[in-house]
């Protein structure tokens, strides 16, 4: 049964426009949104940030991106960064 509904919820999707994809991955986004502390630390250096309403995103080359609450775009180190979730 679980199998059907994925079956069709992927066939409904291939069958939507490009545009129409964009804006369904773009809901699924705002839907994760919520608000963290980001913690660099490394030796005597620690920098925070505070991300409200937003997101914070990894890539496969070891880092971590966001936006933090001045509208500065950061990237920091995976193995030296901290996430947590606040409400």
């Amino acid at each position: 049964m679980k199998i059907s509904l994925i079956a069709a919820a992927l066939i409904l999707l291939t069958a939507c426009t490009q545009d129409k994809q964009n804006e369904i991955s773009r809901k699924l986004v705002e839907f994760l949104d919520g608000n963290y502390v980001v913690t660099y630390a490394n030796g005597q250096t620690a920098k925070t940030w505070i991300i409200k309403n937003g997101k914070v995103t990894s890539t496969d080359k070891g880092y971590y991106y966001f936006w933090d609450e001045k509208g500065r775009y950061v990237q920091t180190p995976v193995e030296n960064t901290f996430i947590e979730e606040i409400k």
